[in-house]
Formats: structure tokens, C-alpha cells, sequence
């Protein structure tokens, strides 16, 4: 005597169709991962750039000659990719009298730096240089 074995047909395997939701749910799981990950691409790399920026700006500042040496004018250059610009002027202000007798005079200091990509970065200070006479 022979038997048959007949199996169900809901219990035979996968059916298409949940072959594709399955497959659908895989792919817009890598999609959302895909996203994620291209979101912190741009963030490491908008955090890199800062930090180019300001490591140029400092290496810029503490490049400045001696205040003795330091003079009215503007300067210009290129570091690291980094396009620069050393704008040195006679700090002018209503509460400073030019005609004081003080051994100092104040100037502006104002360095900009540029990236490749257009963005500007900017410090702005006072330096004490002492008057000439």
C-alpha cells in the first residue's frame, strides 16, 4: 500500500506576493539607511571644512609680525587652498583722543579668509602698536 502525500498549497513556501512585500520592506529599509548615512557625509564634511577654516585663521593670527613691525596695509594670500586677505587700518573712535600723549596706537586688525567653495569666514580685533617718534 502506497500512500500519497498530498501537501497543502498555503503551506508549500513564499508566495509571490510575499516575496515582494518582503523585498519591498528591504529596500526602503537601505533607502532610509542610505539617507542617513548621506546626511552625515555632508555633516562630517561641513565640520571638516570649519575646522580647515579656523585652523587657517589661527595659523593666520599667529603669523601677525611684532606689533613694532605691524603696519598700516593690506596684505593677501593663499593657504592651505584657503584664499586670505590682512586688512590693517588706524582704529578710529570718538572716545579716543589721536592727540593724547600715549606711547600707543591703536589699529584695526580684520582677517578674511575664503574657502574654495565661496564661504567667508572673519575676525575683527585691536592691536597696540607703539607711535612712531
Amino acid at each position: 500500500m502506497s500512500r500519497s502525500h498530498h501537501k497543502s498549497r498555503g503551506s508549500a513556501g513564499f508566495t509571490l506576493i510575499e516575496v515582494l512585500v518582503a523585498l519591498a520592506v528591504v529596500a526602503a529599509s537601505v533607502a532610509a539607511i542610505g539617507a542617513l548615512v548621506a546626511v552625515s557625509m555632508r555633516g562630517v564634511q561641513s565640520i571638516d571644512q570649519r575646522l580647515q577654516f579656523r585652523e587657517t585663521l589661527r595659523a593666520l593670527v599667529t603669523s601677525l609680525p611684532d606689533r613694532r613691525d605691524l603696519g598700516a596695509g593690506t596684505s593677501t594670500g593663499v593657504s592651505a587652498g584657503f584664499r586670505w586677505r590682512l586688512d590693517i587700518t588706524p582704529f578710529v573712535a570718538t572716545f579716543i583722543d589721536p592727540q593724547a600723549a600715549t606711547p600707543w596706537q591703536p589699529e584695526t586688525v580684520v582677517i578674511t579668509v575664503r574657502s574654495p567653495s565661496g564661504q567667508q569666514l572673519q575676525i575683527n580685533t585691536i592691536r597696540l602698536r607703539r607711535r612712531s617718534g
